[in-house]
């Protein structure tokens, strides 16, 4: 079993990410299970998100605390919560970025930076990063094909929403494959 967890503030999409990134999973052939961990938290609070990937079914219940994978929504959060927690060595973490970060990336943890922002800005006009990122997460850790996600953010929104939602989600996508 793999595991992802999501680090964001309410209101930036992490809920919805998990749940899509999950949908996707299954898509691409995988059991998946999402869910969100928060209690009375307001726009703008750090939440978190969690989604795990198996080849059997997951009956797991309890929050991520080793995680394959971290996706972080927001750099800042990097002062206020400990988002390298318990990352095996070997794991993944997603930092939207457009500098450097705070804080020591553990050792065996690859590190990889992405201006999910200025995308998002470009593509969808809102900083509302978690379609982007979700790209970014497909190609960095191959869990999930690129075309599962469309397919998932389609179900998920509609029109030209949609459209702008998997332009980004591409855009990030090939950028980090471009990369790795």
């Amino acid at each position: 079993m793999r595991e992802l967890r999501i680090h964001g503030r309410g209101g930036q999409g992490s809920v919805t990410a998990a749940e899509l990134i999950a949908v996707a999973a299954f898509k691409s052939g995988v059991f998946s299970q999402a869910f969100p961990a928060f209690g009375v938290e307001r726009r703008g609070a750090p939440v978190q998100a969690f989604v795990r990937f198996s080849d059997e079914k997951i009956r797991l219940r309890s929050q991520v605390y080793e995680p394959d994978y971290v996706i972080v929504q927001d750099s800042t959060l990097i002062k206020d919560v400990d988002v390298f927690a318990g990352m095996k060595k070997g794991g993944i973490i997603l930092i939207n970025t457009s500098g450097e970060i705070g804080g020591t990336i553990p050792d065996g943890v690859r590190f990889i930076p992405i201006d999910a922002t200025k995308l998002a800005l470009e593509v969808l006009g809102v900083p509302i990063t978690n379609t982007t990122l979700m790209g970014a997460f497909a190609a960095a850790s191959g869990e999930i094909t690129l075309e599962a996600l469309e397919e998932a953010v389609r179900e998920r929104f509609s029109g030209s929403l949609a459209d702008k939602n998997v332009t980004a989600s591409r855009k990030a996508f090939e950028l980090i494959k471009g990369g790795v």
